[in-house]
């Protein structure tokens, strides 16, 4: 379990981090965008299918006489060695953009929480009377009615309503 981030990043920072990625995604231009339906389309390549690519290309080596005129034997290679290659990078951008998107999730998370911790004082400030704090609970209240969700009530909360 992780603890609670506090950490900051400058806009410099962030800018040369996107601008790194794009320099990444500049030098792989021949990649593509698949959709959905494409993907589903496709033989899948896992560790099974890569050894008997592997194997394929192997004996069509050994045994020439046995490619068809219209098989691109060197093609072939090419898509093999980028596979490989690929393979590679995935096992370190897979890693980091997972990190990225949990750490994303986990301060998302403690922002969230926070907003809701002053959402219930705001209306514990509506119950006592402060005057003008009504529209900020209408306010965020918002939030909460478009989903049609509502925030559970803490143990106090809980206690109030029941009396």
């Amino acid at each position: 379990m992780y603890k609670n981030i506090s950490a900051q990043m400058s806009d410099e920072a962030k800018k040369q981090v996107i601008q790194k990625l794009k320099e990444v995604e500049s030098m792989l231009p021949f990649i593509v965008d698949l959709s959905p339906d494409e993907i589903r389309s496709l033989p899948k390549l896992g560790r099974k299918s890569l050894k008997f690519v592997e194997s394929a290309l192997n004996y069509a080596r050994q045994h020439p006489n046995f490619i068809p005129p219209y098989l691109d034997m060197n093609e072939q290679e090419r898509d093999l060695q980028l596979t490989r290659q690929l393979v590679e990078i995935l096992e370190v951008l897979n890693p980091l953009s997972e990190k990225v998107n949990d750490t994303c999730y986990a301060v998302g998370a403690e922002a969230y929480a926070a907003a809701r911790v002053f959402y219930t004082s705001i209306k514990g400030a509506v119950k006592t009377g402060v005057p003008g704090v009504d529209v900020i609970a209408r306010d965020l209240g918002r939030n909460f009615e478009k989903s049609g969700y509502t925030p559970r009530k803490n143990e106090e909360e809980k206690k109030e309503e029941l009396g």
